[in-house]
């Protein structure tokens, strides 16, 4: 079992910047590729960003390209979302999610979920 709990949300202005954290608990934080979705009102959940057991590897979404970056502590049990450039259309509440070993863009294929954490940008 893992447990998740994002943190670093708010309200930001247009063009600003937000670093969103992932504290794991639970087994081995290693074990676990990490991704990072949204879900803006009316709308589904969607792909962001996603990094592998090491770090290796990361995904990210068109929107976001550029912009975001996602990395890793295995030491602190931790996983980041640096958000630059922000936009309105990024708010959303964002949530880090775990699954074994592969990372993918599915929200479906993601085992362990945060409760997430609000990002509004402001015009």
């Amino acid at each position: 079992q893992v447990h998740l709990v994002e943190s670093g949300g708010g309200l930001v202005q247009a063009g600003g910047s937000l670093r969103l954290s992932c504290l794991a608990s639970g087994r081995t934080f290693s074990s676990y590729a990490m991704g990072w979705f949204r879900q803006a009102p009316g709308k589904e959940r969607e792909f962001v960003a996603a990094i592998s057991r090491f770090g290796a590897t990361t995904y990210f979404a068109d929107s976001v390209k550029g912009r975001f970056t996602v990395s890793r502590d295995n030491a602190k049990n931790t996983v980041y979302l640096q958000m630059n450039s922000l936009k309105p259309e990024d708010t959303a509440v964002y949530y880090c999610a775990a699954r074994p070993i592969i990372s993918t863009k599915t929200p479906g294929q993601y085992d362990y979920w945060g409760q997430g954490t609000q990002v509004t940008v402001s015009s």
